[in-house]
């Protein structure tokens, strides 16, 4: 059989392909269509980390369906030696195990492509496509003439399918086993099985099937030092180096991760190596709105506490971040975004609650949103994020999303500099007081909107205040004089405006030509949005980019905008939520921000933006001739 043809689905006689098949070395996206609790995850992530072992980078996704078990499920792997990261679109390569999607899914795959499937029971020709390779294994035939309990049958095929795949795509079977190792350490009886699994797949490819196929992976040197990670984890692990101490939450889809992976390093790093006494207090409130009521009574009592959420959540606790707000109190709130409003889509990934968060709660208030663009940042902008609050005294959030928090990435490896010391702020000691140092609890001393506040049980006679959600004069007295609510609502603005200055700044790439356009992007736009950048270039279109990174808004991105005769503003909501809060805090003319908008759920892809900002600036260039 040559590479150009297939064998006819209940044929035995090839059958010529309309389309040649891809060839393609370590660029190429495989995509599995699972069933939901099948046990397929494990199997579909052993996949991807066995390209990762060969020194070829992947970005796999996982789109999963709201529901325990029996919806579909994707699990989609990029494999790319040149390092894009972001979603590609298109699937090369289509593993469809999963009768109820088979047609969406044989969809999918590009003219071509190939399609692997359990060949087990006949499929009608209908069912097939004759521009792509199709690949049968007889998956359930194998399992059920190997063994003989049902659920060891449905686990081992998973593990067959990896093993059928490893002879058609020349994956290292070494680096498969020694991935299976490390999962069973401890666990030799379910060791064999595994390795002995793995074998029954890819032997009966090697046997009946020509490989490898026309898609490959070759081993490579393309990852580095780089560490594969999940959002998630990632800024769990940031919150301990920050010093947090407390975390008050309540499960929420994509976030519950999050907290559960701070209890994990909470029980590692902060148990007290003599006593066995536990250094933090992680408590599953009974909902949101008690979870964020904790984090600020903790952080008024001086921890350092957080919570993770998302979108709901966030609406659920715009009271209590209201109070924070006024009262001055440090909290860091975690919002990994989901698809919405209302209960939206909690396993699909968005940027939609950019406007939410900024002005979260009634009347007049703005809060830092931090922008990480990965797991490195998620890390790093957690810890940042407990020193902020503490030096603002005000919420913090961190604006991750699902795409960002439940897939694991590469990224640069954590970097911690132990000399660094944490960012109380503007805190008194008994010794301040004592000495007679002025305090008067929302009095702004310093001219950057910043007041001096003490802990609780400082000082017995000094430095104590009445806490409130209600207005107050400079001294944290009752008032309802309009020249005290506005001398606090102005000191309000000073501090936010002091932000502009500690918060992580933008990061700009300037195109080799000068650009008339420009592009605004962030967080986990941002793989995508760099790709797009060299798709462009292809097309001969300049472009200048700035990511962002943290609101308040520095006033470099207000002479981005200006430097450019339109700016396209990438994000993955529908509003455009993004561009209405530059809008907003600028005052720049909105015909000057063109929306590039991406909201079905599915992470953003280089595709659909280079394509999107083409189709505007094309039509200009060709104006431009013409006069």
């Amino acid at each position: 059989m040559t590479p150009a043809q297939s064998a006819a689905p209940g044929s035995s006689q090839p059958a010529l392909l309309q389309h040649p098949p891809l060839q393609s070395i370590n660029d190429f996206v495989v995509k599995f269509a699972n069933v939901n609790g099948s046990g397929s995850a494990s199997a579909n992530e052993l996949f991807a980390k066995s390209i990762l072992r060969m020194g070829v980078p992947v970005s796999p996704r996982n789109i999963f369906p709201s529901n325990i078990q029996g919806l579909p499920t994707w699990y989609e792997v990029r494999v790319c030696e040149a390092g894009w990261l972001g979603r590609r679109g298109g699937v090369d390569m289509m593993v469809a195990m999963n009768p109820q999607t088979w047609d969406t899914d044989i969809a999918e795959i590009e003219p071509g492509g190939y399609l692997f499937y359990d060949s087990s029971k006949p499929l009608p020709k209908s069912k097939f496509r004759d521009d792509i390779q199709v690949l049968g294994v007889p998956l359930t035939e194998i399992c059920n003439a190997t063994y003989s309990d049902p659920r060891q049958r449905q686990l081992f095929k998973n593990i067959m399918y990896v093993g059928a795949l490893s002879a058609l795509l020349d994956v290292d079977v070494p680096s498969i086993e020694a991935l299976i190792a490390e999962q069973y350490k401890g666990k030799e009886k379910l060791l064999k099985p595994n390795i002995e699994a793995l074998h029954l797949g890819r032997d009966w490819v090697l046997r009946h099937l020509p490989c490898p196929i026309g898609l490959r992976v070759r081993k490579a040197d393309a990852v580095g030092d780089r560490i594969f990670v999940e959002g998630n984890a990632a800024a769990a692990l940031g919150c301990v180096y920050g010093g947090a101490t407390v975390c008050a939450w309540y499960p929420i889809t994509p976030s519950s991760s999050l907290a559960e992976a701070f209890q994990k390093y909470c029980q590692k790093f902060r148990v007290d190596p003599e006593t066995g006494e536990n250094r933090y207090a992680i408590i599953q409130a009974e909902d949101e709105i008690a979870s964020i009521g904790m984090v600020v009574g903790a952080g008024w009592n001086g921890a350092r506490a957080f919570t993770a959420t998302s979108g709901p959540g966030v609406s659920l606790m715009n009271e209590f971040i209201g109070l924070a707000y006024f009262a001055e109190i440090p909290i860091t709130i975690i919002d990994v975004q989901r698809g919405g409003p209302s209960t939206g889509m909690p396993t699909r990934t968005q940027q939609s609650d950019i406007l939410a968060a900024a002005y979260a709660s009634h009347g007049d208030t703005k809060h830092i949103l931090l922008l990480p663009e990965d797991p490195h940042e998620c890390f790093a902008f957690s810890a940042d994020a407990l020193d902020l609050a503490d030096r603002l005294q005000t919420p913090v959030f961190v604006m991750t999303d699902l795409d960002i928090g439940m897939n694991q990435r590469l990224c640069a490896p954590f970097a911690w500099d132990d000399s660094r010391t944490y960012d109380r702020g503007k805190v008194l000691s008994r010794e301040d007081l004592e000495a007679g140092k002025e305090f008067a609890r929302y009095k702004d001393i310093d001219g950057d909107g910043i007041p001096y506040r003490t802990y609780p049980g400082t000082h017995p006679e000094k430095g104590a205040y009445f806490t409130r959600g209600t207005s107050r004069n400079p001294q944290a007295q009752y008032s309802e004089r309009g020249a005290d609510y506005v001398y606090n609502m102005q000191r309000l603005l000073q501090k936010f405006d002091t932000a502009r200055g500690l918060v992580p700044q933008p990061i700009v790439s300037r195109a080799d030509v000068p650009a008339r356009h420009g592009a605004i992007h962030y967080g986990s736009t941002s793989p995508a949005m760099q790709e797009a950048i060299e798709r462009l270039h292809g097309q001969t279109i300049a472009l200048d980019t700035m990511r962002l990174r943290a609101f308040p808004f520095p006033d470099s991105v207000r002479a981005f905008i200006d430097a450019h005769e339109s700016v396209f503003v990438v994000e993955q909501n529908r509003d455009g939520q993004l561009r209405t809060l530059l809008i907003n805090e600028f005052g720049i003319d909105p015909a000057r921000l063109i929306a590039v908008l991406h909201y079905d759920g599915t992470p953003i892809t280089a595709r659909f933006i280079a394509d999107a900002i083409a189709a505007r600036i094309r039509p200009a260039h060709q104006q431009d001739k013409v006069a």
